[in-house]
């Protein structure tokens, strides 16, 4: 199909195509909204005012797209980013910034974090990665190990937070308040370390992003030929 420039305005000019860009914005605008059904050139394209069919000028198919709109995610954490001298706080600084990004955009999350964009940001992700793993004294294969192992815990983790958040009101309420009704109501003889512990599972931080990260980091850290 031959790509058009989109529908004419009432003057008889065409209206200018939308950049890749704008329509990548379009598309997580859509999908904070209404979540991954909104991942159509249809609807894009009647977002941005343009025909459907402009898009193709930028994306050849709607996972072309989403790989895009994958790798927006990943360059909205790095805007501003500038690694430390300490390996350790280069790579806590750009996971918690990744995570965060994640879930201020929940519903595209929950496809982004799937999947390998190809793309200059997940490029640059990679890249300072391994520079601190590199600093850390990790030669080349054990960095990418490394480097995969904390990527994983980034995505999978991102992942479930945010297919959480997408969960409507009343059942996270119901999940969220398990722990001061049903475990708090456990009996200590069937199980006694979950009613020793009930009192402090109520109170536990559903965001404990931070601190599970930093057990990460302290393990790699132990680990490091550099031990910096």
């Amino acid at each position: 199909m031959e790509p058009r420039t989109g529908k004419r305005a009432d003057s008889g000019r065409p209206r200018p195509s939308p950049s890749s860009r704008l329509i990548v914005e379009a598309c997580l605008a859509l999908m904070d909204a209404e979540g991954a059904d909104a991942l159509t050139f249809r609807g894009i394209g009647a977002q941005l005012g343009a025909d459907p069919t402009a898009l193709y000028r930028h994306f050849r198919n709607q996972d072309d797209l989403l790989l895009a709109v994958a790798d927006h995610l990943l360059e909205e954490g790095l805007e501003g980013f500038e690694p430390s001298d300490d390996w350790r706080q280069t790579l806590r600084g750009l996971f918690i910034r990744m995570h965060k990004v994640y879930l201020s955009h929940p519903r595209a999350a929950v496809l982004a974090t799937v999947r390998i964009t190809r793309r200059p940001a997940e490029m640059r992700m990679i890249e300072l990665t391994l520079t601190a793993l590199s600093d850390a004294g990790f030669p080349p294969e054990q960095a990418v190990r490394h480097y995969r192992a904390l990527v994983h815990f980034l995505l999978a983790r991102s992942c479930m937070d945010a297919t959480y958040r997408t969960l409507d009101a009343h059942t996270r309420r119901g999940d969220e308040s398990a722990w001061s009704g049903e475990y708090a109501a456990v009996p200590a003889e069937t199980h006694p370390h979950i009613a020793a512990a009930a009192p402090y599972l109520a109170s536990v931080d559903d965001d404990d992003f931070d601190f599970a990260l930093d057990l990460m980091l302290d393990a790699i850290a132990a680990r490091a030929p550099g031990k910096g």
